[in-house]
């Protein structure tokens, strides 16, 4: 589940053998109130995996071609680096446990080996191929089986071992937000080694704009423990300062005693961990990195963080479709909250009311400092008309959350035709 703590998001959840009626302790809600308006303030997470069975290293890192029909070695020696001749595989007992005629899934089942041969002395299995399929390209292939109707369906990568860090430009390349595991990632890489790892991956996640969350054991203690060591409260500030868009609770809130007083503790690191960021100088190390040339909607968000900074802005507006414009606002990490109100499609051949789609709300959560509320609009069809009263609803919903008083300034971003302004509105 995923609550929005200042700049900060917080997911909590845990494996789904962990959510029963009893140890699932907070439940998602949605909040609707009498503006047609609807925030996503929680979101829920589950992560359903078994023991895990891996494929080894592949001869420089390249994807290998597997064609219907041809044979394949695998070893369960996992130090050997795979070609289309022969793959490892980490669990040691394979060709005892296997026998001709057994079928082999690969890749979350897009690839299918039938054994033929075991030999459990050298522990070599031999097996053939089912279908035609690549191996090592595993998000180009998930991509692929989602299609077009499945093309806003966000892809959250996750790095477990030495080659996923290896690969990491790759894997973050094709990915639309990423997951530093920990957990995962320290049984494979020397433990001493985990916190560079964490550093690089935040900070390439930065730079291209795609959101990443921090995972595993963060207030592990808290399972059992009504407080944390100072270790763990150290760990989630760190993380914050690092540039993570999301600090993430498993088995502290799915199975722990004490769930909402972890949420509760989570929250004052973050607040305090952002408090005590110098955000004009990440603003100026950020655009260090920035692409050039800019899209010009990306020049337009980074001039509009840039102009709240300066005036010291309660919070930013963003009104937004599909929530590209909001997404990019958070990028260049504004001081204070962004209010990303994703507004309906306008038709001129209805003066029917229509509401905006979930998807970019929901999407929005996991990147920082976002505040994503779902609009309405009355039968006005003219676009000023409906720009204007969505930025009252805002207005009046900021109110009501407290991001705002009279006599406040506000950075709004929007667009007027095909042209994007930048507003400085003062709260009345």
């Amino acid at each position: 589940m995923e609550n929005v703590l200042g700049g900060q998001s917080l997911l909590v959840g845990g494996h789904e053998d962990e959510k029963d009626e009893d140890s699932m302790h907070v439940r998602a809600t949605v909040k609707c109130n009498t503006w047609n308006l609807t925030d996503y303030e929680y979101s829920q997470i589950v992560m359903s995996t078994g023991p895990e069975i891996r494929t080894g290293f592949l001869k420089d890192g390249k994807p290998v071609q597997l064609k219907q029909g041809m044979e394949i070695l695998i070893t369960t020696d996992y130090s050997l680096k795979g070609d289309e001749n022969m793959i490892c595989m980490s669990y040691t007992k394979l060709a005892e446990d296997v026998q001709p005629g057994s079928v082999i899934l690969c890749s979350d089942g897009t690839i299918s080996l039938t054994v033929l041969a075991c030999d459990k002395d050298l522990g070599l299995v031999r097996c053939r191929c089912e279908n035609s399929a690549v191996l090592g390209s595993d998000l180009l292939e998930v991509r692929k089986l989602l299609g077009n109707d499945g093309k806003n369906i966000l892809l959250m990568s996750k790095v477990e071992n030495q080659e996923g860090v290896a690969n990491f430009d790759d894997i973050l390349a094709n990915s639309d937000a990423f997951m530093v595991a920990r957990g995962d990632l320290g049984m494979e890489i020397p433990i001493e080694k985990i916190f560079l790892a964490q550093k690089v991956m935040i900070n390439k996640a930065n730079i291209k704009g795609k959101p990443v969350v921090t995972a595993t054991q963060m207030l592990e203690s808290m399972i059992k423990s009504p407080r944390p060591t100072r270790a763990e409260a150290t760990d989630v500030a760190n993380a914050v300062l690092d540039g993570t868009d999301c600090v993430m609770l498993s088995g502290e809130t799915a199975a722990g005693a004490y769930p909402e007083l972890t949420v509760q503790t989570m929250s004052r690191i973050c607040l305090e961990a952002e408090n005590f960021i110098d955000y004009g100088h990440l603003f100026k190390t950020i655009m260090a990195t920035a692409p050039m040339p800019m899209t010009p909607l990306e020049s337009m968000a980074s001039s509009a963080v840039k102009t709240a900074n300066t005036i010291k802005a309660a919070f930013m507006l963003v009104l937004t479709k599909g929530g590209t414009t909001a997404k990019l606002v958070s990028k260049y990490r504004p001081s204070m909250p962004i209010l990303s109100m994703i507004v309906p499609e306008i038709r001129t051949d209805s003066f029917e009311g229509s509401c905006s789609d979930e998807a970019p709300a929901r999407h929005s959560l996991i990147y920082r400092g976002l505040m994503p509320v779902l609009t309405s609009v009355s039968g006005k069809v003219h676009h000023s008309e409906s720009t204007e009263e969505t930025i009252e609803m805002a207005f009046q919903y900021a109110k009501m959350k407290g991001l705002c008083k009279p006599g406040d300034s506000v950075v709004a971003l929007h667009k007027i035709g095909t042209a994007s302004v930048i507003k400085i509105l003062r709260v009345q």
